[in-house]
Parts: C-alpha cells; structure tokens; sequence
C-alpha cells in the first residue's frame, strides 16, 4: 500500500508539473477533466452521478470552462444562473423523482468542485501565473505535510475527534505557521529569480498563512460529507489516494482565496 501510493504520488507530481509548466489549453482542459471527475465522485454520494441532473452538471461545468479558456468572464455568473435554473426546472417537471435535497447537492456539486478547481487555471493564466500558481500547492499539500509532521511531534488536543481523530490543534498551528514560512521563501526566490516585488517575503508569508486555513476546511468538509453518507473513499481514480476529491480535497478550497489574495497583491504592488 505504502508504496503503491508512493509511487501514484510522484506519477501525480510529474503530471501536475507538465501541465501547469505547459499552461494555456492543456492546463484549462486538465482542470475540467478533474472537475467533471470530482462532480461525477460526489454526485455518486447522492446517487444523481447518471440522472438528469448529474448530466447538467457535467455540461455546465464544460460550459463554464469554455467561458473561461476564451476569456469570456461576463458569462460566468449568467452560467451558473442558467445552471440553477436548469436543475430547478428538471426538479419542478420530474417532481415524482427528485427531492428538494437533490437540488441543493447537484448545485453543491457544480460550485463547490468546478467552480473552485476553476481556479487554479485562472491563476495560473494571469502575469507569472506558472509561479503564483505554485502557492496553491504550498497552501495544500505543504500544509497538509507540515501539519502531519507538528501534529505528530507535538499533538497533544485533538482538533476535530469525530471528522479526523488523528488532526491535533497543534497540528494546525505548526502547519499555518509552517506555510507563512514556506511563503515567506516563496517571495524570496520569486524576488530573486522572478522580479523584484516590494514586501513580497511578507506578503507571500501572509498569502501562505491565510492559504492553509481553507485547506483545512476542505479536508474536513470532504471528510464530513464522505462520514454523513457512510463512504471511505469518493473514487479509485489514484491508487492508494483514492478519487480527485481524497486528493485534492484541499485544493478546491485554497485555489480562490490564493487567487484572490495573489492579485490583491500584485495590484497593490502595481500601485
């Protein structure tokens, strides 16, 4: 198992690399091929991943990345209007077959996994987003490492028992305060081999330290959701990890507030 997951975890890493080296359309088409992967894993949960409003879901999410990849963003928020509609309509004339609850999860499943990976390709498109982009990683997996490492030297007052038994409080503390510094080193190398960026060790140490916060939330929103629904795993997609939401649990939540908290910076710094 160990090192089957091992082993995943690097073909995982290479691929990420490539794609977000490469950029433009194949990181675009990468990121709506997760989203319509993590859409199909959580409408499973809801057993709509085949139906009606499984298949708008799909859609909307290619839609919506479409939008996107043409730089169409005036039509974001009328897709996703359309998109409530849609599953709105499909509920009124299929009454018989779907409850109230079946709207609010494939709209749940929309926005919490397309909308929120989007991110990570609109990042990544902005000016130096093949390293701003790099933030996200550090926020998620970095904090998820360092949190690990703390919680395990130093974890005394469980976190959240019933969602995570093994989270501690110290764990969280270690794992922000270790992403500020990861951020910290972040804005000294992008200084130094990037551009000169006024404050960017601070700024980025703050972008690191209010990155991990998210992503611990998206841990523990994955992990309630799987235990109100009796799941272990959303999918066998990588082996020893799961599906795209075991991996990338994190990351759906960190992508938007890195996002935005990357160009706040930038149009601070541009001042």
């Amino acid at each position: 198992m160990f090192w089957t997951r091992l082993a995943s975890g690097i073909v995982l890493v290479i691929l990420t690399i490539g794609t977000l080296y490469v950029g433009g359309w194949l990181t675009c088409l990468v990121m709506c091929l997760l989203s319509l992967v993590g859409c199909f894993e959580l409408l499973r949960v809801y057993k709509l991943e085949k139906r009606a409003m499984g298949i708008a879901c799909y859609l909307m999410t290619i839609l919506y990345y479409t939008a996107l990849f043409f730089e169409k963003e005036q039509f974001l928020m009328p897709i996703m209007v359309l998109y409530m509609l849609v599953i709105l309509a499909i509920y009124v004339l299929c009454f018989s077959k779907y409850k109230d609850k079946d709207t609010m999860a494939a709209f749940l499943a929309f926005y919490y996994v397309s909308v929120c990976l989007s991110y990570v390709f609109r990042l990544r498109d902005i000016k130096d987003g093949g390293y701003m982009v790099i933030l996200i990683f550090v926020c998620s997996w970095g904090n998820d490492t360092l949190a690990y490492c703390a919680g395990r030297l130093f974890g005394k007052h469980k976190m959240s028992p019933v969602l995570s038994p093994k989270k501690s409080v110290e764990g969280l503390i270690g794992g922000i305060l270790g992403t500020a510094a990861l951020g910290a080193l972040f804005g000294i190398l992008f200084n130094n081999f990037v551009h000169p960026l006024p404050n960017a060790p601070l700024w980025f140490a703050l972008v690191g330290a209010v990155g991990a916060v998210p992503a611990v939330i998206g841990d523990l929103a994955a992990s309630a959701i799987k235990r109100n629904n009796d799941v272990k795993d959303y999918g066998k997609l990588i082996p020893g990890h799961g599906g795209v939401l075991d991996r990338f649990d994190s990351m759906i939540f960190t992508a938007p507030i890195i996002f935005y908290a990357v160009t706040f910076i930038l149009g601070t710094a541009a001042k």
